[in-house]
């Protein structure tokens, strides 16, 4: 990384992330062992929903509210399937196979609709950034927004929904939560 790169992104403050983006009204749930995490729709909505694996068992958030949905305890006995990184569903999407990012690989969409793009940056490794663009260029441009920084713990996978609905950032302990409207 060019060192005109790094000193602007370690001079960049934390801030909230741009219109048309909004926290959710719980942005931040704590998440203890934090392994993985995947998207799944909601089978009668077609909202974001949010599977969230650790090492105490499985939990469905709403991204919206931040409301836990459904919870399993023993729900790790089939995660991670490796062939392809997904875990069974719990809740409203029980019997579905849901992709997981985190500790043992995967990724969540780094683009969604409108242009926007999420770039994690590591000017002072092992600290991670993660930076909002809207023009899929922070190299060159000012487009960004440095929405996160993970210099406690570790970043676990930051991206967005397949809808491009939620933007969510987790780490080992938590996951923050973003949402704009459809």
């Amino acid at each position: 990384m060019p060192a005109d790169l790094v000193t602007r992104f370690l001079a960049a403050p934390v801030m909230p992330a741009p219109d048309p983006w909004r926290p959710s009204q719980r942005p931040m749930i704590s998440t203890g062992g934090l392994l993985g995490v995947g998207f799944a729709p909601h089978p009668e909505t077609g909202r974001d929903l949010l599977l969230v694996a650790s090492h105490n068992g499985l939990g469905l958030i709403d991204p919206v509210t931040g409301d836990r949905l459904a919870r399993d305890d023993d729900g790790m006995a089939g995660w991670p399937d490796r062939s392809d990184l997904s875990c069974p569903g719990i809740g409203p999407i029980t019997g579905t196979r849901v992709r997981m990012a985190g500790l043992l690989g995967g990724g969540l969409n780094r683009t969604a609709r409108s242009g926007w793009t999420v770039r994690v940056v590591s000017p002072a490794w092992p600290a991670e950034r993660v930076l909002l663009t809207a023009d899929d260029n922070p190299w060159t441009g000012d487009a960004w927004w440095h929405i996160f920084h993970a210099d406690v713990t570790e970043l676990r996978a930051a991206g967005f929904s397949p809808s491009g609905s939620t933007l969510i950032v987790a780490t080992t302990s938590d996951v923050t939560l973003w949402t704009r409207p459809d």
